[in-house]
């Protein structure tokens, strides 16, 4: 079995080798032709060696006396070939470096890019540490052996032509060669084997000691707390002993092999020595063709190694190709159309959900997903506001993600303007339609880069527009540098009710056709909370910001009454819908979830008498009241 899977490993290796040299053929050919160059003035310089001692040095001492000429002869040839050697040095190290180095940056944009083809339920089933090391250290793993390939390849063009060499010269040297050169492959195929299984298992534990890496950071306000310090500490630390361990098996193999490899030519060189003393006593060899023999023994240790050295990483290779692959082969992506809404001309979209229904992807693939929704329909008529308002587990943030398209349902349409989302291309999609998640994400960059975002024809003006939409403009005007003040990693620097208030203002920059908000304002004073919708719905609204049609998750009841229409649902199915005093009257279960909502919101009041925002203390941690 294991013979099997070494075997296994080496075909795999080779295929991803293969693969490497059909992506970048000619790179390749100017590293291999540099590693040829360099191994043919190796063989050379061996004859050359032989002769400036056997016909040169010895013949000078036998006379006592040194030609001049000869001796510039030899030296210039000595010279000459160095010169070549390093040109075919520099050509190897050149071509492999470069070749290693853009198959990786062009794996990590492939990578990368399909990451963002993927659906969310894809990167649900995926933990975030899993895919950097997926970005990062699998896309090294798997272009790691690139590096020492040419020069493996030209190794064994020169290991050809020293035997070629050595049967010209004497058949029981030759011997000698053919005795010693297997041994070192072979040698090397034992080290690939045995490493195996040990790169495999060090470069799935790269991964995990990534995961939970990040896990802890991106979970620190959490961790410190609810005072988990210690445990997820030894957490880390356990996995990381494990990598240690890991590392150590591997370093402790080459350990072993490494002297192994090193010995070999050694002992070849020793075995040429001591049958060519028999063969020149026989007179079958001359002194200068011992010489260039043993030198030849000599010098061919070093770049013999480079075999190993591919070898002994094709293990690491398939294990970081195999993961690499593993993302790039993933289906599920969500092709896009061709059809285009011009966000221009057209106003405010009408949003239209018709007999959907959705269920996630379940965890294992025997596992049947369980239904989210079924039989969602209703509407968001252009230049209006819909609330949508049930239960934690009711779907309303899996219906705002169909609305935006993050997912597709199983059954049903979700059309925009009467096209199916499915139909249009991702940039009249991203141009109609803006999603305000609950949790606002903010880049480490200005406040402008935030809500720019690099897009086209958003200025300081269309800035300054979407902030006092969004009830943002007098913080980040009293901000140290305003516009160009730093937020910090996912805006630290600011409170909680500022980082949504600025994620809503990016999404207005772009002056969508609907509006789409999943709580997207639950960290912001009620009256604020109503300020933006007011403004979000008045035709009134900000010059160069052109009012959306809103679908709005909402708790708060004065963001419901806000609403021209509220979309009741429980356990994904739409319950009721009309107006806030209609649903009152009429849905026991409405009155009973409000009333909940809203007694939640008197009792956080009458626990705080803080004001509005709060700055955050200094180790990143916040106290966020109402905003």
């Amino acid at each position: 079995m294991a013979s099997r899977t070494s075997r296994d490993v080496l075909s795999r290796g080779l295929g991803v080798l293969r693969q490497a040299i059909r992506e970048q053929p000619r790179i390749f050919t100017v590293a291999v032709v540099g590693s040829v160059l360099f191994g043919g003035m190796i063989i050379v310089s061996a004859r050359v060696v032989g002769s400036v001692i056997g016909d040169v040095a010895l013949p000078a001492i036998e006379r006592g006396e040194v030609g001049t000429g000869t001796l510039a002869l030899a030296a210039t040839a000595l010279f000459g070939i160095s010169v070549l050697r390093v040109a075919g040095i520099f050509g190897r190290r050149l071509g492999a470096g470069y070749m290693q180095y853009r198959l990786q940056a062009s794996y990590r944009r492939r990578v990368t890019r399909r990451y963002l083809e993927l659906p969310l339920s894809w990167h649900h089933r995926n933990s975030t540490g899993t895919l950097l090391s997926n970005a990062n250290s699998d896309v090294e793993a798997a272009w790691y052996p690139i590096a020492p390939l040419p020069f493996a390849v030209g190794t064994l063009v020169m290991l050809v032509g020293a035997i070629v060499s050595l049967f010209a010269t004497d058949w029981a040297l030759a011997l000698v060669g053919l005795a010693v050169f297997p041994a070192l492959f072979a040698l090397n195929v034992v080290y690939s084997r045995r490493m195996a299984p040990r790169q495999a298992r060090a470069q799935r534990l790269r991964a995990e000691v990534s995961g939970i890496a990040h896990e802890s950071f991106d979970g620190a306000l959490v961790v410190k707390t609810m005072g988990r310090e210690a445990q997820e500490t030894a957490r880390f630390a356990g996995r990381a002993g494990e990598l240690r361990d890991s590392l150590i098996a591997v370093g402790r193999l080459r350990g072993i092999f490494d002297p192994l490899l090193e010995t070999l030519p050694s002992l070849g060189t020793l075995a040429v020595l001591v049958v060519g003393a028999f063969r020149l006593r026989q007179g079958a060899i001359s002194v200068t063709e011992l010489v260039s023999v043993a030198f030849l023994f000599t010098v061919l240790a070093f770049p013999v190694r480079a075999i190993g050295w591919v070898l002994a990483e094709l293990p690491r290779s398939v294990a970081g190709w195999d993961r690499v692959r593993r993302v790039l082969d993933a289906t599920g992506e969500m092709p896009y159309g061709q059809r285009v809404l011009d966000p221009a001309s057209a106003g405010p979209a009408t949003l239209t959900f018709s007999d959907v229904h959705f269920s996630y992807p379940p965890a294992e693939a025997h596992q049947t997903g369980a239904q989210v929704l079924g039989e969602v329909g209703f509407t968001v008529p252009a230049g209006r506001t819909v609330a949508l308002v049930g239960p934690t587990g009711a779907g309303k943030s899996t219906i705002a993600s169909l609305a935006v398209r993050l997912v597709d349902p199983d059954s049903g349409s979700v059309s925009l303007d009467g096209v199916d989302v499915r139909e249009l291309t991702a940039a009249s999609l991203a141009g109609t339609v803006a999603l305000v998640a609950q949790v606002p994400f903010v880049f480490d960059d200005t406040v402008r880069a935030n809500i720019a975002l690099d897009r086209q024809g958003i200025d300081d003006e269309a800035v300054w527009a979407a902030l006092r939409l969004a009830e943002a403009d007098g913080f980040v005007a009293a901000l140290p540098d305003g516009l160009d003040t730093m937020v910090g990693e996912r805006g630290t620097s600011l409170s909680g009710g500022q980082r949504q208030r600025l994620t809503l203002a990016r999404a207005l920059a772009g002056r969508p056709r609907l509006l789409v908000l999943d709580d997207a304002t639950s960290a912001v004073d009620p009256r604020v909370e109503a300020a933006i919708l007011a403004g979000l719905r008045s035709s009134t609204a900000e010059p160069g910001v052109p009012v959306a049609s809103i679908l709005v998750v909402a708790y708060r009841r004065a963001t419901i009454a806000l609403a021209d229409e509220v979309i009741y649902v429980e356990q994904g199915r739409v319950v009721a819908r009309g107006t806030h005093t209609e649903l009152l009257a009429t849905v026991p279960g409405y009155v009973d979830l409000v009333t909940a909502y809203e007694q939640a919101e008197v009792d956080r009041a009458q626990e705080s008498s803080y004001g509005d925002d709060v700055a955050p203390l200094p180790s990143g941690l916040e106290i966020e009241v109402d905003r």
